[in-house]
């Protein structure tokens, strides 16, 4: 096991794209850490500069304290699986699980041990005489995910290995996932899109956009207190909605002001800023009420049953903000054209700085 340190680390490829910013970030020995972001944000190349598969343009690369930026990926001891399977075809599983080994000369009764371990560890045992073609897609992430843990490295890194498997089976290998680095304490750098997939696997989550870290904690702290915009739109699912309002001081108190709003919303112990903001506020935290404690009224525009419960889609009346979502139980009834009276959970509305972006309260 490692701690991984990047520090100050850049790259810029030649046609001059730059793919990561400056980045400084700290990985524990032993911990779980998501990358994620959209396409194109720089989470597949930060995974091989530590690598070694990528040379920075600047920075330094440290495992375990030791400076290894110009060391070749062979010499890192850091074990890396793609998004594609890349299984030796002609090979069994057998011989898959224990290439890595056996390329670095291992004792064949070590290469043997090992990988009836991890076969029996991934619940490949019954599979171990077959060849990748097969077995099933979550089967041959499974011998990749075994062929590296055969070797013991100090740390995964795992470039969005679930991303071509279907729905169920990715939720299965979540679970995997997890238990496999409870089981082996081993440090892990996980890169995804899915926000979701980060949420559930990360001890600790990375959000990126276009190569710069925008926020690095905890994912319940991401979730109730996103550093900024984009953090707050990426992280949830329904995303966040985002509206334009006014914050100002009457009597020593500062309220809220909006069109979309009924009435004026004290919000003096969170807020000290007086400003234009935007405020962000959860699907879930809104609810329907009676008209009389109604903190803005809106007209229901589209219904989207999702089960358990139903996201719907409304426009405050009489104002031209957008449509606003609001998640509810699946058998509460609720019909396009349906006039609504809302009303905001106060303590997790979220204010933001609508130039710089940044959180404000």
């Amino acid at each position: 096991m490692a701690s991984i340190k990047l520090e100050n680390v850049a790259k810029i490829f030649p046609d001059e794209t730059k793919a990561v910013h400056n980045l400084d970030l700290e990985i524990g020995d032993g911990e779980y850490v998501v990358l994620v972001g959209p396409s194109g944000c720089g989470k597949t190349t930060i995974l091989r500069i530590i690598a070694g598969l990528e040379q920075p343009t600047r920075g330094r690369v440290y495992l375990d304290d030791q400076d290894v930026t110009d060391l070749p990926p062979q010499r890192r001891d850091v074990a890396m699986v793609f998004q594609s399977h890349a299984l030796y075809p002609h090979r069994t599983v057998r011989d898959n699980l224990g290439f890595g080994l056996r390329l670095r000369r291992a004792a064949r009764k070590l290469v043997v041990e090992r990988v009836e371990q991890v076969a029996n560890s991934l619940k490949l045992s019954p599979l171990l005489d077959r060849k990748p073609g097969q077995l099933s897609g979550g089967e041959r992430q499974r011998v990749a995910l075994g062929r590296a843990m055969t070797r013991r490295p100090q740390a995964f890194l795992l470039d969005e290995p679930l991303s071509n498997l279907d729905a169920q089976l990715r939720v299965q290998m979540r679970s995997e996932l997890t238990r496999i680095h409870r089981e082996m304490a081993t440090t892990t750098v996980y890169v995804t899109h899915d926000q979701e997939e980060a949420m559930v696997l990360g001890d600790r989550v990375a959000v990126l956009r276009a190569g710069k870290l925008q926020q690095f904690d905890r994912p319940n702290e991401i979730y109730r207190r996103p550093a900024n915009l984009f953090v707050a739109g990426f992280i949830g699912t329904p995303a966040m909605n985002f509206l334009r309002a006014k914050l100002h001081k009457e009597n020593g108190n500062a309220y809220l002001e909006a069109p979309w709003l009924r009435r004026k919303l004290d919000i003096s112990p969170q807020v000290q800023d007086l400003r234009d903001v935007v405020v962000g506020i959860r699907p879930h935290d809104i609810c329907l009420v009676d008209s009389e404690n109604a903190d803005a009224h809106a007209l229901v525009e589209a219904v989207n049953p999702l089960g358990r419960e139903v996201m719907i889609q409304a426009s405050f009346v009489g104002k031209t903000d957008g449509l606003i979502s609001i998640v509810l139980p699946g058998d509460f009834p609720v019909e396009r054209n349906l006039p609504i009276s809302l009303a905001f959970a106060r303590e997790k509305i979220h204010f933001f700085d609508p130039v710089s972006e940044r959180r404000l309260n």
